[in-house]
């Protein structure tokens, strides 16, 4: 299962894509957004998702 991003409550502060290690979050129009077959939840890489992990909004990043 793959993570997604509130819009509402994005800050768009791209914390987030750095971070990612699979490059599935990349900013679409004027919003950050997270291709769901690309993320691997970090699994191989991160002991936990970074988008969350990273994220300065608590609850941004949640699972889809």
């Amino acid at each position: 299962m793959a993570y997604k991003i509130i819009a509402s409550q994005c800050t768009v502060c791209g914390a987030c894509e750095f971070e990612c290690p699979t490059a599935a979050i990349k900013m679409k129009g004027d919003m950050y957004v997270i291709d769901a077959k690309k993320c691997v939840e970090c699994v191989g890489h991160f002991d936990a998702p970074q988008c969350v992990a990273v994220c300065p909004v608590p609850k941004t990043c949640v699972k889809a």
